[in-house]
Order: structure tokens, then sequence, then C-alpha cells
């Protein structure tokens, strides 16, 4: 195979749109693609796991011919009546050696979801939490999203995603090496290079990028910090005869705050934004350093971050 395998999952379901723009997309380029996705809709499901041991797990042949686009790259599409988190645990930790054990990941992809993931949305969303699963694993993870819902024309940002995967892959090893982390918290990262370190962060599994794109792109890519969102009366009180009092999550008054260099000023401005993201938290012996996170959050003259370009 010319180009590495990609395993790709998302939180929107395996019948999601998104999921399959991208599939199309990268089998074009000649990516080999093995997926591992929720059976059904799993959005907000953060890091949730489902503890129990009688998931579901059904290879979808169907859905794979029907997007596949040359029959000499393969594509595998299974499904694990699970959340995304579980969809990752269950690829990289065997599922994948015992199904196709001849695709061998460079990379997980999660998406292209259906709606935004800025600020703190990247706290809840199974999108987000699916690459970070990865990433926890030893496997290098790109979260992809289109930031609205006012339409499902995922072109746009499946070209976006794959022109930052297609950068990503020149950077990183045919297969991840790191994957399981066979050295534990060990992983050193031994270079005064700065480039190289982030790379070095990327390729163990530390360092992750969070995608974005705009409701129309008109503005190219921009590498930024995470914005400022606040979500207010997002919470709808019911009172019935038959349920009594019941709270639930409706439709919220959304405010980003308009901070220059972050997600949501670079999304509301037409732009693509791309957010590399910590795995692990920052106290973790794994975690990115903060003067580390900064400097790979600068841009390249094509708005990429500048590791991936230089």
């Amino acid at each position: 195979m010319s180009k590495p395998c990609l395993l790709l999952t998302n939180d929107d379901g395996i019948e999601a749109p998104g999921l399959h723009a991208l599939i199309r997309g990268l089998h074009k380029k000649g990516f080999p693609i093995v997926v591992m996705a929720p059976a059904n809709e799993q959005s907000a499901s953060g890091m949730r796991l489902s503890l129990r041991s009688n998931l579901k797990f059904e290879e979808r042949s169907d859905l794979a011919e029907s997007l596949s686009s040359d029959d000499t790259v393969p594509l595998r599409m299974f499904s694990l009546d699970g959340t995304p988190c579980d969809c990752v645990i269950v690829a990289i930790d065997g599922g994948l050696e015992r199904w196709v054990p001849d695709m061998k990941p460079a990379m997980c992809i999660s998406g292209i979801n259906q709606g935004p993931n800025l600020s703190v949305d990247v706290m809840h969303s199974g999108t987000v939490s699916a690459a970070r699963e990865a990433g926890l694993y030893g496997m290098p993870a790109i979260a992809s999203s289109l930031s609205t819902y006012q339409h499902s024309n995922f072109e746009d940002t499946a070209n976006a995603t794959i022109q930052l995967i297609e950068a990503a892959v020149k950077v990183l090893p045919p297969i991840a090496e790191n994957m399981l982390r066979p050295n534990g918290s060990k992983t050193s990262v031994n270079t005064d290079n700065l480039r190289q370190r982030i790379i070095s962060e990327f390729k163990n599994g530390n360092l992750m990028l969070n995608v974005n794109a705009p409701e129309v792109w008109v503005n190219g890519f921009q590498t930024v910090s995470l914005g400022v969102r606040w979500y207010q009366n997002a919470i709808e009180l019911a009172n019935t005869e038959t349920t009594g009092v019941a709270y639930g999550f409706k439709a919220a008054k959304i405010i980003d705050e308009d901070i220059e260099n972050t997600d949501c000023n670079a999304v509301n401005n037409g732009a693509v934004a791309i957010t590399p993201l910590t795995c692990w938290p920052v106290n973790h012996p794994l975690g990115v350093p903060e003067k580390i996170l900064v400097q790979a959050t600068k841009p390249g003259q094509n708005g990429l971050p500048f590791w991936l370009t230089e």
C-alpha cells in the first residue's frame, strides 16, 4: 500500500453522512481505511465507557461497498454497540488485530461531526474524546467537525480535513509506533529541536489536533488556541401530570467572546480552525508542557501548524 492505513471513528454513528463524506474523500486519495464506529448516535458522550461485556459487533460490508472508490484499496467497516471511546479501545486493544491483522493504522481520525466542537465543547464531545482516547493508547489523532447545524454539506470540511491529514502523515511513520504504549510513561523525547519535539509529542499520542470548519469556508486555515464560549438558558423545566417536574436540555443561547487567535473567532470569521490539544492533563507525566503547547499552536505560512509545513 502506497499510503498509510487510517482508523476512522465518530460519535454520530456508522450511518452518519459526515463520516461517509470523509471515507469517500480519503479513499479516493488512496488511503486504506478501517472504521470502528458506534452503531448509533453517541453525541456528547465524552469519555464515557460502557462497562458491560455484551457490546454487539458487526461488520458493515454493505456500507464499505457503497463508499469504496477503488477495489484495490482496502476499506473495512465495523460497528460497535457502544460509545466512541469503546470503539477506539476495541479497535486498538485487539479488535483490529483479530479482524484485519494486515491493516495497521498510522493515525486515528474522529469525525466528521455535525455541529461545533469549539472551546468548552471539547470537554463533552464524543468526537474529541474518541481522538483523545486514541492518543491515550499511543496513536496520533485528529478530531474533525462541521461547526454548524444550518446545512449538512460536508464537502469543504472533508477537503480541509484531508489536507491536514496529508500534511500529518508526512511527519509520521507508516504504522503508529507507540500503539498500546509498550514503554509506558518512559517514552522520551530526546531532542532540543522544537519542531521535532512537537512532532514527537504528536507521534506518541500526547498531542492531538481538533479541527472545526465554518458554515461557509472563505478564509483558509488558522491554527489557534481554544476560545471562550458560554451556553446560557440551556435548561428546560417541564411540569406535567404524568411526569411531574422534569428537567431537560434545549437549544441554548450561545455567546462566543471575540478573542483573536482562538477557535471561536476563527470559525466565526469563516476559517477552518485547527487547535492542538494535550491528550493528558498537564500535571500527568505524559502531559505536554504549556510552553510546548503554545509553540505547537503557532501557524505556518498556509495557516496549518508550522511543524506540519516546514
